[in-house]
Order: C-alpha cells, then sequence, then structure tokens
C-alpha cells in the first residue's frame, strides 16, 4: 500500500504542509524524529497544532543514541565537511528505517531561496523516492507560513519571535549554522545552553562559525555582534491556500 509521509519538524512551514495534504490524503501520517534536543516550547506547538488538524504525530527514534549530545560524546565530532553526525544518526537513519519504497513524501520547505536549493539537492541525494514541498508548490515562504499558523489562532514556537528561522535545535544550537549572527542570537537567549555547546567545540577541536570568512570557534564572536533578527509575520493572497479546515 503506498503511504503518504508528512515529515513533521515542530515547525510552522510543516504545519501548514501537513494541512494541505491532509486534505485531500485524510489518511496521511504525519512523522517526526525525536533528537532529545527540542525546545520544550515544540512539544505544546505540537500538541496544539495536532488538536487542529485532528491527527496524531508518529514519533520515530534512534536505536543507538539517546540525544544529540549522545551522538557528539560518543563520536566525538560535532560538524564538518561531512555534515553533522546528529543529523544522520538521529532524523535520517530512523527515517530510512521507517520508509517503504513506494511512500510518498511530503516536506515542508518553504518557497525561499535556500529552502528551493535545500529540496533540490534532496531530490538529487534521494532520487529513488517520490517527494514534494506543498510550499514551494505554492509560493509560500517562511513569512506567509507563520502568518496562516498564526491565522489558526495558534501560538507559534517561541523561538520565531526570539530571532530564529526555524524552531529546531535550541537545546544545543544547530551545529550547522555557521553564522555568527545565528550564534550571537543562540548566546543571548541561551548563556548556559551556549556556553555548554562552546566548551565542547573546543575539546574536541570544532569551529563551528566563521567571522570574515576564517573558521573560528563560537566563543571567539565577539560580544557586540550584531544577531539574526524575527522573520515577520506577512501573508498575501496565497495565504487562504491553508487556511481552510483539513478533510477528516
Amino acid at each position: 500500500m503506498t503511504r503518504t509521509i508528512v515529515w513533521w519538524s515542530s515547525g510552522a512551514a510543516s504545519a501548514v504542509a501537513a494541512a494541505l495534504v491532509l486534505r485531500d490524503t485524510p489518511t496521511a501520517i504525519i512523522a517526526r524524529c525525536e533528537t532529545g534536543n527540542e525546545d520544550p516550547d515544540n512539544y505544546r506547538f505540537e500538541a496544539d497544532v495536532m488538536r487542529h488538524l485532528h491527527c496524531s504525530v508518529t514519533i520515530l527514534q534512534s536505536d543507538e543514541y539517546s540525544d544529540v549530545w549522545d551522538v557528539w560524546q560518543r563520536r566525538r565530532y560535532m560538524a564538518g565537511i561531512n555534515g553533522a553526525p546528529c543529523t544522520v544518526e538521529m532524523k535520517v537513519k530512523p527515517r530510512l528505517a521507517f520508509q517503504h519504497p513506494t511512500d510518498h513524501h511530503i516536506f515542508g520547505y518553504t518557497a525561499d531561496a535556500a529552502d528551493v536549493k535545500r529540496f533540490e539537492l534532496l531530490r538529487e541525494t534521494y532520487p529513488e523516492l517520490t517527494m514534494r514541498a506543498p510550499l514551494i508548490e505554492r509560493g509560500i515562504d517562511k513569512s506567509a507560513s507563520l502568518a496562516i499558523v498564526s491565522g489558526w489562532g495558534i501560538d507559534l514556537p517561541r523561538s520565531y519571535a526570539m530571532g530564529f528561522p526555524n524552531a529546531n535545535c535550541l537545546g544545543t544550537g544547530c551545529v550547522k549554522a555557521t553564522s555568527p549572527a545565528y550564534w550571537s542570537l543562540y548566546r543571548h537567549h541561551f548563556p548556559d545552553r551556549f556556553a555548554r555547546t562552546a566548551s565542547y567545540a573546543r575539546e574536541i577541536g570544532c569551529r563551528l562559525t566563521r567571522i570574515r570568512g576564517e573558521r573560528a570557534f563560537i566563543d571567539d564572536i565577539p560580544a557586540d555582534w550584531p544577531m539574526t533578527q524575527p522573520i515577520v509575520p506577512a501573508c498575501d493572497f496565497l495565504c487562504h491556500l491553508a487556511t481552510q479546515e483539513p478533510s477528516v
């Protein structure tokens, strides 16, 4: 049997993607890979969205690692030219173990240029998969997805108002991020978590950021370095495509 799987990331974009797909495919599976690295408010948001969509989430977990820190400490590797092992172990491998060759995969990539590029790379990496990105198809960007979810009467994950571009990995900071503006923001909101990540990065010699083109440790970022700014929710005529109640 062909299954439709919406890959839920606890963010606004995947919420809108799920709503769009559930209209035509009410049997779609909403699946999330648990990383043990999420902000507590993400779980509140997940519960609110699932109530709105009248569905539940299938949770997938690694059989080998308990959380992101477990991956880093056992592998002695955080991120580099080979990517981030936490993504592979906590997200990719559980997904590969769960999926079937006939599945249809739905991803919450938005119409923003960076997301379009990421989705194209995903398609090139896994050409054997049948996949779609409904928000890209409809030209819905990040700011529109925030506005759509707010229009449902659901409070967005607090990470967006803080200035983070997505709702993931606030337990440690996203080690795939090389922007000093991102890490400056993370240090501002979560100084203790930042210090722990920065300390371990120094211990294993992992320079996670780039300062003026040069690789650097994140605790080398000057205290007055500018921080990323919040995405402002904004909706145009496209938003009506995702504001209707899904079929149930």
